[in-house]
Order: structure tokens, then sequence, then C-alpha cells
């Protein structure tokens, strides 16, 4: 593991000077940046930015740093946030019946590709507790009806508190999260077995192949109150042809449902995405 590190990600209205006055703030107290990105949405009017720097030589105590830049931030009006590299955020990965997005998140983590912890496994089924059993992950199962779906809720929200929770990530879980959960926790990220926009809701693969379309997708975005149309951090595609069945479309598409989930998690960790409104910005 190499220096720590800390991060700052920034958006602004754009205005002159404001790569200077970032950079000045690190410089001035002995920082040494690693990576600067950038990037200006003229429509919008809107700066945004990642900085990282090496806190080795930084004449400033992180406990002071979100106070000190608050200075600078404030007349500026800019919404911020911070970061240390050392801190490790703790998962909480919701499944359903499908292993294959849960065991790929494990094992990568279990490798040191994501920089997390998985404190716990949260699902409606119980047939994957073997798994979470396997790898010495506290496993609740939280059946959910029409009908117990707040109060089922509310179990979820308590456990995240008890496992001092950072990030939820849907990995095949196959139910509805509620407006009033995403405003109570709001940082989660859901795997969609689609190209989004294309063939939202249940069965995308089916939809695919009753359309005879010639690639298929997998996108993995933010969670917020309107159904699979949060901010997207990341797509992939593959091109199927008139040989292929509905199966094969799934099978392909749990491929690329793997490899687009971890890539999602893994800059989201790295703090390399930027929400404005409906959009992201992935400083890769």
């Amino acid at each position: 593991m190499g220096a720590t590190t800390a991060t700052l990600l920034i958006s602004c209205s754009d205005q002159p000077g404001l790569v200077a006055k970032f950079a000045n703030f690190i410089y001035e107290k002995g920082g040494n940046i690693i990576h600067a990105d950038q990037h200006t949405d003229f429509a919008a009017g809107l700066f945004l930015t990642r900085i990282e720097w090496q806190l080795d030589g930084f004449r400033l105590s992180r406990e002071l740093i979100a106070s000190a830049f608050d200075e600078i931030a404030q007349p500026l009006k800019a919404t911020w946030q911070i970061h240390f590299s050392d801190t490790a955020r703790r998962i909480a990965i919701w499944v359903s019946r499908q292993d294959h997005c849960l065991l790929d998140l494990i094992w990568r983590q279990r490798a040191g590709e994501l920089a997390a912890e998985i404190g716990l496994i949260i699902s409606n089924h119980d047939n994957l507790r073997p798994i979470a059993e396997q790898f010495n992950i506290d496993y609740h199962y939280i059946p959910i009806t029409n009908e117990n779906k707040l109060e089922q809720e509310a179990k979820q929200l308590e456990l995240l508190r008890k496992y001092n929770i950072d990030l939820v990530v849907l990995a095949k879980y196959m139910q509805i999260i509620s407006g009033d959960f995403i405003t109570k926790f709001s940082q989660v990220i859901n795997i969609h077995h689609s190209f989004l926009p294309a063939f939202v809701g249940a069965n995308p693969y089916h939809q695919a192949y009753k359309r005879g379309v010639k690639i298929i997708g997998a996108t993995a975005h933010y969670v917020t109150k309107d159904l699979d149309q949060g901010p997207i951090i990341e797509q992939e595609v593959v091109r199927v042809s008139h040989r292929d069945e509905a199966v094969d479309l799934i099978r392909k598409g749990k491929d690329l449902e793997r490899v687009v989930l971890a890539r999602a998690v893994r800059l989201h960790l790295q703090n390399r995405v930027l929400i404005y409104g409906d959009r992201t910005v992935v400083f890769d």
C-alpha cells in the first residue's frame, strides 16, 4: 500500500482562477498533488474537479483540513467532500437468489481489488446463506412483501446503522427500494441487467431477445426514488447474434454484470465519481 493520500471532490459555479485557488490551498501547506482532474459543464455553468495529494509532509492535520478548506469553499458556494485513502469504507451487499455478482465482489475484496470491508449481506431469500458462512460474513434474511415493506426497510436501516455501513451494493437484489429509504440512506449502487435507458424493469434479456437486438449491456448506477433512473456510473456491452437464444443472452449478460458492478464499486471507493443532477462525472 502506498503513502496515505487525501482526495477532494469539488463542484461549484464555473469562474476564472478555480484551479489555481484549489491547488494553492494544497501547495501553501506543503502538499504534493499526485492526481488532478477537472471538467467544466458549460451548459450548466458548473466546474467539477478531483484533487488527490500526499499527506506525508502536509502541514495540516487531517482533522483540520475540512474546516480550513471550508473557508475557501463557502464564498464559492461549493459542494465538496474529502476522503482519506487509509479509511476503508464498509459495504453491505444485498442479494436475492442469484449469486454471481455476490461471489465476484467477495473474491475481489478478498484479493485486495476493492479497498473496503464487507460488513454484512442482506437478502430477501435464505438460499445464499451458505456463501456468507463460507466467507464468515454476517447474513440477515429479511423477506419482503407488499404488506411488510416499510417495516422490513426499517429493519434494514437499523442493520446499516448497527454495522456502520457506508455503502449498499445491490448485487442482483430484485426488490424496489422505496423513496423513503433512499432519503434516509442515499449511498446505494445497483446493477441493472440492461444498457439503460433501454429495457428498464424486469426481464430485460427476454425483452432484448424479442426485439432481436445485436448488442446487450449492463449498467451500474446510483439508486434514486425513480426506478432505474439514477445517475449512471459504468456501462458495458457485448455483441449478440440471431443464433443466440434468451438463455445465451442471460449467460453473456451475467458476465457483463459482474464486471460492470465491480468497476462501479471500485470507482466509488476510489472517490472518482461526482454526481450533479441526474448525471455523473467519472474521473477514471
